[in-house]
């Protein structure tokens, strides 16, 4: 099971910091991602992270400003957002799976129920 949190209402500029907190299975030999869908559109990589070695993985849009990062000890991945865009406004959901591309969203196999990010301009 994969629990998201951490969505908010912010300012350009502003910072948040997401949450995805893995139970129940072993997620150590895996990739964490997070996705990000806006209304309207489809979901989108945004970053991912191999458990087992921290390699991370970033989509050019947001490099620079997102950081993904993992605490082993919680079992939990962290997004951090800086310097958010009111184009960074979307649902924000953490997933799982034995990936091979990182930006692939159909090779994940669990999902979290996202968290809603809102930017105001």
């Amino acid at each position: 099971q994969l629990q998201a949190s951490g969505g908010g209402l912010v300012q350009a500029g502003g910072s948040l910091r997401l949450s995805c907190a893995a139970s129940g299975r072993n997620f150590g030999a895996y990739v964490m991602g997070w996705f990000r869908q806006a209304p309207g559109k489809e979901r989108e990589f945004v970053a991912a992270i191999r458990w087992s070695t921290g390699t991370t993985y970033s989509a050019d849009s947001i490099k620079g400003r997102f950081i993904i990062s993992r605490e082993n000890t919680n079992r939990t991945v962290y997004l951090q957002l800086n310097n958010l865009k009111p184009e960074d406004t979307a649902v924000y959901y953490c997933a799982a799976g034995s990936v091979r591309f990182a930006d692939r969203r159909r090779e994940y196999d669990w999902w979290g129920q996202g968290t809603q990010v809102t930017v105001s301009s």
